[in-house]
């Protein structure tokens, strides 16, 4: 569950730029430079931990003193809150300063990993792994797929430049599905998009090996599981919820790729309070 540190400090250092600015006024005024201080970061709502080095990253980069030690590992699931997920020693310039970015960061990355371990929760016992979207915040993406790992589900394709995904649109402007499967001339690796179980067997004819059933009712996504009869791997998605990925999961399909990991996970209320 590794998190890229270039694609952090990116995200960290432009953060802090858009919420510092050219200096932090009060803290500047209030407190003197050589103040220590001792902290705690708290989740104060139950989930899932995930961020508690990207906040660290914060705190670095204002000053590289300042110490934080973990208090649990990523991906915990944390019931009773609030809860003390790191300890903070170091200059108070620099944690006061860094504070809100940090919080930030650390509250949305728990609020993807705790849905997202709601959704890998529900489909339980089925052999169905959960994949995530590119319906990611611009910017952030390595981030939050990482707290999706961090939830327990999987990444589908990172960007468009590291895997073959046949949409709608591309299938309109191809001419079909034959027709795109014949274009790309047996490159390997190549996921379809079907919308109709004619159109899965039409994939499954031209040999393509994974096929995403889009906007299907779970009747016909099992359906296309006995049509495919496990020549190609089948991903479904579109509008999968919570209250509907266990029947999804119950028809044998391989893969749900759902986009509210993402988009639509709210940040969990994350704290920061100093000690002395």
């Amino acid at each position: 569950m590794e998190l890229n540190e270039g694609a952090t400090q990116e995200v960290v250092t432009t953060a802090l730029r858009e919420d510092v600015g050219s200096g932090d006024l009060t803290t500047k005024l209030l407190v003197p430079p050589d103040r220590r201080c001792r902290a705690q970061l708290l989740l104060e709502e139950p989930g899932v931990v995930c961020g508690v080095s990207l906040a660290a990253a914060v705190f670095h980069t204002l000053d590289p003193t300042v110490v934080l030690t973990p208090a649990t590992d990523e991906g915990t699931r944390i019931e009773a809150a609030p809860a003390v997920v790191a300890e903070l020693a170091g200059p108070a310039t620099a944690i006061l300063t860094g504070e809100r970015t940090a919080l930030n960061l650390l509250g949305r990355l728990c609020g993807i990993a705790t849905l997202t371990r709601r959704y890998v929760d529900q489909v339980a016992g089925t052999g169905v792994t959960i994949l995530d979207t590119r319906k990611t915040t611009p910017g952030l993406r390595a981030l939050e797929k990482y707290a999706v790992r961090c939830g327990g589900a999987s990444n589908h394709r990172f960007g468009l430049d590291d895997a073959i995904l046949v949409k709608e649109n591309h299938l309109r402007i191809a001419g079909g599905i034959s027709a795109a499967v014949a274009a790309l001339n047996g490159t390997a690796g190549i996921e379809v998009e079907a919308e109709t179980l004619e159109q899965v067997e039409e994939a499954i004819g031209a040999g393509v090996g994974r096929i995403l059933l889009d906007n299907m009712s779970p009747e016909q996504v099992a359906q296309a599981v006995t049509l495919a009869a496990g020549r190609a791997e089948l991903e479904a998605s579109g509008g999968i919820s919570l209250a509907t990925v266990r029947g999804y999961a119950e028809t044998g399909v391989d893969f749900i790729s759902v986009g509210a990991l993402t988009h639509g996970a709210r940040s969990l209320h994350v704290s920061l309070e100093v000690l002395d």
